[in-house]
C-alpha cells in the first residue's frame, strides 16, 4: 500500500502504474502534502485518481497513500452556521489558521472537536437501538435541535451508556453490541460516503408545497416538499437572485446553499446577506439553519463535482432527523463542465458538445436523491433540490438543460428580456411548468381556499390567451381587436405587473403568503369578470379603463401587508361601486 507512486500528472488527474490494492471510489492522499483524491478508474496495471486540490508542484514519484475508505463527510453537530469548501474543509477555521490564502494539504476537522455540546442522552442501558434511531439530542443552534442517530447499517443492544451532560463530538456517549457480539462505540458524529444515498424506510408521494413567498412560483409553478426543480437561464437572467430569495424565505427547516463554480463575489454576497437577515420563521439569524458550501470558479475544478454530493449528503443527514431540507445548487452547469474537463483528460469518448456520455446518469443520480421519505427512525423528512442551469447563450436545447428536464418535475425558465426590463422574478410564464399541481391541489384547497386552483387555472388561461393575441397585434396592430380581446390584454398586464412581478427590496412585497396570493387573484378576476360583462353589453373598454381601476389594482402588492388582508376588501368594494355605476 505504501509503494504506490505517482507516474503521471494531467491537471487534476493523477496516474499510478503497476498493480495496486486500491479500491474504486476510495479516498487517497496524494503527494508529500497529502492532497485529497479519489480513485475513479482501475486497470489491471494502473489506477487513475481525481485530485480535489490544486496539483501544481506535484511530481512523479511522490507517494499515494490509501485510506481504506470511500470519499466521505463527517456528520454531527456544528455543521449549521458553517461554511465549507467542496470537500468539507471548514473555511472559517482554515482562514484563522492560514489567512486568506489557504495552503494545500491542511486537514482541520470539519467539526469543532473541542467545543462542548449540552447533550441529552435518550437511550438507557439494555435498550435495543435500530439503524437511524435517535439516542441523544443537543441544541445545535438557537432554532435547530440536533438529533444524534445510530448510523445506517448498525444496530444492537446498549451495553454501556453515559449520563446526559457536556460532550465533545468525538466523545463516546454509548456502546452497542450487535448480534455478532461486536461492540461499537457511538459518539456525536459519524462519517458517510458522499456518493452513496443514505438509506430510508420508504418514499412517499409529495402532498405539501414548498412555500417560497414568490407568487409566480407558489401560485403558477409550485414545487413540492421533496421535489426537484431546475432554474435555467442565461448570464444575467437572475438565477442566483431567485435562489437567494427561495433560500431566504422558503418554509424548509434547513437550507443547504452550494456555490458550485460561481464567482467569489456572489458567495460573498450570500455570506453578508444571510448574516444580516432575520429569519421570519424564528426571529433569529437565518444562518442558524443554513449551511454554505463555497466552491468558487477559481478553486480546483474537480472539487466542483464533490461539492454537489457533499451538499446533498448533508441535506439527507438532516432529513433523517425528520427535518424538511432545501438544497440550492448554483449551478449544475459548472458541475457538468467539471465532468467534461475530467472526462477529456481521461481521453473518454465525448458525447453532445463534448460532455461525457454518462452525463444523464450523473444528473439522474443527483436529482433522485430528492424526495419525501419515511426515515429509518420512523420520522418523515424531505430533501428538495433546486438546481440552477447556466446554458451558454441561453440556449435551452443544450445537453445539460435537456437532460435535467428528464429528471425534474418543475421547470422555471428565466427570460433575459424580462430581467433587463426589471421584471423580477424573471420566470417566463409561457415556457415554465410544474407537474406537481395535481399532487398539491388538495393541500391548496384544504389549507388556502376551495377556489385557489380554479383561480390559478384562469390566471394561466388569460396569460396564454394574451400570448396568442400579442402575436396578432405584432402582425396587424391592436386596433383591429374587438374590446373583449383588448380587455384580455389589459387584465393580463395587471397580472404580469401587479401579480407576477415582485419587488425583492420591499418589506411588504419581498415575501407574500399564499392567503394574500389567493386574495389578489380573486380581486384581479373580479375586475376581469365585471369588465367582461360590461363589454358584452357594448360598454366601450376605454370607458372602463378610464376609471383607473387597472392601475389601482397593481398597487395591492405594495400597499397591503400580509397581516392586513382585510384591506383588499376596500379594493373589491371600489371595483363593485365604480363598475356598478357604469350603465350600458
Amino acid at each position: 500500500m505504501q509503494n504506490n507512486k505517482i507516474y503521471g500528472i494531467n491537471g487534476p488527474v493523477v496516474t499510478i502504474k503497476g498493480r495496486t490494492e486500491l479500491s474504486m471510489s476510495e479516498m487517497v492522499f496524494v503527494g508529500e502534502q497529502g492532497l485529497i483524491g479519489e480513485v475513479i478508474r482501475l486497470d489491471p496495471d494502473a489506477a487513475v485518481i481525481q485530485v480535489y486540490e490544486e496539483t501544481s508542484g506535484l511530481k512523479p514519484g511522490e507517494p499515494v497513500k490509501s485510506t481504506g475508505m470511500p470519499m466521505n463527510v463527517t456528520l454531527g453537530p456544528g455543521i449549521l452556521s458553517n461554511i465549507f469548501d467542496g470537500i468539507e474543509n471548514p473555511l472559517e477555521a482554515l482562514s484563522r489558521q492560514a489567512g486568506a490564502f489557504i495552503p494545500r494539504g491542511m486537514r482541520p476537522s470539519p467539526l469543532d472537536e473541542e467545543k462542548l455540546w449540552d447533550v441529552t442522552v435518550l437511550a438507557e442501558k439494555g435498550d435495543y437501538l435500530g439503524s437511524g434511531e435517535i439516542y441523544a439530542t443537543c441544541p445545535e443552534t438557537k432554532v435547530i435541535t440536533h438529533k444524534i442517530m445510530v448510523p445506517p447499517g448498525l444496530s444492537g443492544k446498549v451495553v454501556e451508556c453515559r449520563e446526559s451532560g457536556k460532550y465533545r463530538v468525538n466523545d463516546t456517549v454509548l456502546v452497542i453490541e450487535d448480534k455478532n457480539g461486536v461492540k461499537h462505540p457511538l459518539t456525536l458524529c459519524h462519517k458517510w460516503p458522499i456518493r452513496t444515498p443514505r438509506p430510508i424506510s420508504g418514499r412517499k408521494s409529495p402532498t405539501k408545497p414548498l412555500i417560497t413567498g414568490q407568487r409566480v412560483i407558489d401560485t403558477l409553478f409550485p414545487i413540492a416538499k421533496g421535489g426537484a426543480a431546475a432554474v435555467p437561464g442565461g448570464f444575467g437572467a437572475g438565477k442566483t437572485v431567485v435562489q437567494h430569495q427561495i433560500a431566504k424565505w422558503c418554509d424548509a427547516d434547513i437550507i443547504i446553499y452550494i456555490g458550485c463554480g460561481e464567482r467569489g463575489n456572489e458567495m460573498t454576497q450570500v455570506l453578508t446577506e444571510f448574516q444580516d437577515i432575520t429569519d421570519p420563521k424564528t426571529g433569529e439569524a437565518l444562518t442558524n439553519r443554513t449551511v454554505l458550501i463555497a466552491n468558487t470558479s477559481n478553486m480546483p475544478v474537480a472539487a466542483r463535482e464533490a461539492s454537489i454530493y457533499t451538499g446533498v449528503t448533508i441535506a439527507e443527514y438532516y432529513r433523517d432527523m425528520g427535518y424538511d431540507t432545501a438544497m440550492m445548487a448554483d449551478s449544475t452547469s459548472r458541475w457538468a463542465e467539471a465532468l467534461r474537463e475530467i472526462s477529456g483528460r481521461l481521453e473518454e469518448m465525448p458525447a453532445d458538445e463534448g460532455f461525457p456520455a454518462y452525463l444523464p446518469s450523473r444528473l439522474s443520480e443527483f436529482y433522485e436523491r430528492a424526495g419525501l421519505v419515511e426515515t429509518l427512525g420512523g420520522d418523515e423528512g424531505s430533501v428538495s433540490i433546486i438546481g440552477a442551469v447556466s446554458p451558454q447563450g441561453a440556449d435551452f436545447s443544450e445537453p445539460v438543460t435537456q437532460n435535467t428536464k428528464r429528471f425534474i418535475r418543475c421547470f422555471w425558465a428565466l427570460d433575459k428580456n424580462l430581467a433587463y426590463a426589471r421584471h423580477y422574478p424573471a420566470i417566463n410564464w409561457n415556457d415554465s411548468y410544474s407537474e406537481y399541481i395535481s399532487d398539491l391541489s388538495a393541500w391548496y384547497i384544504q389549507n388556502v381556499g376551495s377556489d385557489f386552483i380554479t383561480c390559478r387555472n384562469e390566471i394561466c388561461a388569460l396569460l396564454a390567451e394574451e400570448k396568442n393575441l400579442l402575436e396578432i397585434v405584432k402582425l396587424i396592430g391592436s386596433d383591429v381587436l374587438p374590446d373583449n380581446q383588448k380587455l384580455i390584454i389589459e387584465i393580463a398586464k395587471v397580472i404580469r405587473v401587479g401579480f407576477l412581478q415582485q419587488f425583492a427590496f420591499s418589506d411588504i412585497d419581498t415575501f407574500v403568503t399564499v392567503d394574500k396570493q389567493l386574495r389578489m387573484m380573486r380581486t384581479i378576476l373580479l375586475l376581469y369578470h365585471m369588465s367582461k360583462e360590461l363589454v358584452s353589453k357594448q360598454v366601450p373598454l376605454s370607458e372602463i379603463t378610464s376609471t383607473g381601476l387597472f392601475e389601482r389594482l397593481i398597487q395591492i402588492k405594495n400597499n397591503v401587508p400580509n397581516d392586513r388582508l382585510e384591506m383588499i376588501d376596500e379594493y373589491d368594494e371600489k371595483i363593485k361601486s365604480v363598475l356598478g355605476n357604469i350603465t350600458p
